[in-house]
């Protein structure tokens, strides 16, 4: 029987990356999306994999979500969670819903999505989960500040979380991506960009296919002996 796997924000380039990869080694893949139907149903048409839309910032959204997942899965052996927000703002001027915002939208979305799939993965005693977060949570980076603590964030509960699952035999792994050409990366002033390439080993920004080969090693069984890590992808800086 095929492996399955649940892709959150399968719409937005480093999802829609991941969910092909994933199809490619021959996983069954589930994914979900919030806004961007024509991104969503495209990348059903393309892959077969199925697009469940949800607001994952509210509990009851991502337990109907995961439901009609399963219901067409029947398990989920892996976990991608990459759904994600950002914001540029300078810090004097975010506002106290603006700082909420962020960290629900990147830290919310990841505790109510793992809670809900990862008691499957416990009864069965086996699956790995793979979280995306950024090189904006570890490095001397201009970027907003309310961003770089979420993706920080990332970091801490990926720990936490492997040691935990570790006793039924679920790993836990993260990767953080660094600039890349696609997504987030557009947003990026060129003044930026260039400051980017001058510090970055390879010289240039990333692109999501090149963070979706990480993410499929991660959640194969290649990796097994690779558990409580945070792979960067960036270029080397």
């Amino acid at each position: 029987m095929s492996k399955t796997a649940f892709v959150t924000g399968g719409s937005g380039a480093v999802g829609a990356a991941v969910v092909r990869r994933l199809r490619r080694d021959g996983l069954e893949v589930a994914f979900t999306w919030r806004n961007r139907r024509e991104a969503a149903e495209a990348l059903t048409r393309e892959t077969g994999a199925s697009a469940h839309q949800a607001d994952l910032t509210v509990a009851s959204q991502v337990k109907r979500a995961v439901g009609e997942a399963l219901a067409r899965l029947g398990r989920i052996d892996v976990l991608v969670n990459n759904a994600g927000v950002s914001q540029v703002m300078p810090f004097a001027l975010i506002e106290e819903a603006d700082w909420d915002a962020l960290i629900a939208g990147n830290l919310k979305t990841l505790f109510l999505v793992t809670h809900e799939v990862v008691r499957g993965m416990i009864a069965r005693k086996a699956g790995a989960i793979v979280n995306v977060g950024s090189l904006a949570g570890h490095r001397l980076l201009e970027v907003p500040v309310h961003y770089a603590t979420a993706k920080a964030g990332v970091s801490g509960f990926t720990l936490a979380l492997a040691k935990e699952l570790s006793r039924y035999s679920i790993r836990v792994n993260a990767v953080s991506p660094g600039l890349l050409d696609d997504g987030i990366g557009r947003m990026v002033p060129e003044k930026e960009l260039a400051e980017y390439r001058n510090y970055c080993a390879t010289g240039r920004p990333g692109r999501p296919e090149e963070v979706a080969e990480v993410v499929a090693f991660l959640a194969s069984d290649a990796a097994s002996y690779l558990n409580a890590q945070n792979v960067f992808v960036d270029g080397g800086i």
